[in-house]
């Protein structure tokens, strides 16, 4: 059986996790955290997360590779349109939401969410950064009601891995979420909260996030 492996705090880990569960494959999970261990190295060679482990020694890194993996070697469950072009969009939309919104605010989550404190220089160059990240996903989305129209796709799974953790950190340490002047946004993630893979993995975070605070 597949084995996921990583921890709920992980963005990319939830954005695997949302895909195994939508095309309902089955997989087990591996509380694993980021270690430069020569043993973590040999899975996930530069020791991060998430990593998914395929049994008999072969494992597969980066959220993105994983995910395509996924859904070329399961194709009960399509999560990619078969227009070449439209694959394409899908695959525009998660690297925007990727590299100009979660990567660019990721620089924030020190001080939004653990206890740090990111510098005066690095908060006004991220606000630059994510108005431009978000005014190109607005002109990228459909949010129809999907976000890349119809159909749910790989890109809903990388947007509900980054949207929600760049709105939290943006209000922070900003005082205002950054999608908040944008209700197709909020539409769009509220629907998405309700829908059985999406909550599961945001219940488990929760609850992952419970048990550190207890220890």
């Amino acid at each position: 059986m597949l084995k996921l492996c990583g921890f709920p705090l992980s963005n990319y880990y939830n954005k695997v996790k949302i895909a195994l569960i939508e095309k309902e494959i089955p997989f087990e999970e591996e509380n694993c955290p980021v270690s430069q261990e020569p043993a973590m190295l040999a899975r996930s060679p530069m020791g991060k997360v998430p990593f998914l482990d395929l049994g008999n020694g072969q494992c597969l890194s980066e959220s993105e590779v994983i995910v395509q993996y996924l859904d070329e070697a399961y194709p009960a469950k399509p999560l990619m349109p078969k227009d070449p072009l439209a694959r394409a969009r899908v695959r525009e939309l998660s690297a925007y939401l990727e590299l100009h919104l979660e990567l660019a605010a990721r620089r924030l989550y020190g001080e939004a969410f653990f206890g740090g404190k990111a510098t005066e220089q690095a908060k006004q160059e991220v606000e630059k950064d994510l108005a431009k990240g978000v005014q190109a996903l607005l002109q990228l989305a459909k949010f129809s009601p999907f976000i890349a129209g119809a159909e749910f796709t790989l890109a809903d799974c990388s947007a509900m891995a980054s949207i929600l953790p760049v709105g939290l950190a943006s209000k922070a340490i900003y005082g205002r979420d950054v999608f908040a002047d944008h209700p197709q946004v909020r539409t769009y993630t509220g629907m998405m909260l309700a829908r059985p893979s999406v909550k599961k993995v945001y219940d488990d975070r929760k609850a992952f996030i419970q048990s550190q605070q207890k220890n």
